[in-house]
């Protein structure tokens, strides 16, 4: 009953609206999908994706494909200096949109003093519900090389943290909800029975009836019919 926004959204559920006598209560829920899977690591070691993945293997830059080599070569540069690149791995076709950070004081994200000719590129994201980090380096001007996706380890933990205490503050909403509701309940038989106590006491009372006499209505005359004149027995 609910409805699941990241990690910080069911911080900021709104209220029950308030109630009357016999309306029934409606639960606001807000309830994000989870954005990892409960056991990432056993995803991760399990799932054939990540498994080809994450063996070392050809990577190329498909940005700007139908651009000269040199206008890509330039715009492939540009855009590790901005914080984020196209590649694919060769192998398998599939596509990733690295993004990582990138600064004069910074080349975690992005170095190209590491190796002369080459962008060693190091991007965390979320995929498929597992905290991977894709490791790897470009060519400078042939755009390919090689890479791949290693579980992210430390970030795997904080968003399991995140995700335990969005599942616990969910649970907590449910329980609050169903104490609620029983206390409604309770309340409603409460006042029903008050009413009906309520009733009886100021049901008006009749008046009692008088006694019926055995014969309530006059008795009829009785009519004798008189002897016919005659000689008397003696």
């Amino acid at each position: 009953m609910h409805a699941m926004s990241d990690p910080a959204a069911l911080a900021g559920m709104l209220p029950f609206d308030s109630i009357g006598l016999y309306e029934q209560p409606k639960p606001r829920f807000i309830f994000k999908m989870p954005r990892v899977v409960p056991d990432q690591k056993a995803k991760f070691e399990s799932d054939d994706l990540f498994k080809r993945l994450s063996r070392e293997s050809e990577v190329r830059y498909t940005g700007y494909r139908d651009r000269p080599p040199e206008e890509r070569q330039m715009r492939f540069q540009s855009g590790c200096r901005e914080g984020h690149t196209e590649i694919a791995f060769t192998a398998t076709g599939t596509n990733l949109q690295l993004v990582f950070d990138h600064s004069p004081y910074n080349n975690r994200g992005c170095d190209f003093q590491k190796e002369s000719g080459k962008a060693h590129i190091v991007s965390r994201f979320i995929m498929n519900g597992v905290c991977v980090r894709w490791r790897g380096w470009i060519d400078l001007e042939r755009l390919d090389g090689v890479g791949c996706l290693e579980l992210d380890e430390e970030r795997a933990a904080i968003e399991d943290a995140a995700l335990r205490d969005q599942i616990e503050r969910y649970n907590q909403r449910l329980r609050d909800f169903e104490d609620k509701q029983r206390a409604y309940r309770e309340h409603g038989e409460e006042l029903r029975a008050h009413s009906h106590v309520h009733q009886r006491c100021h049901q008006p009372r009749q008046a009692p009836h008088a006694a019926h006499p055995s014969h309530p209505h006059p008795p009829h005359p009785v009519h004798i019919k008189p002897h016919s004149q005659g000689a008397l027995i003696s």
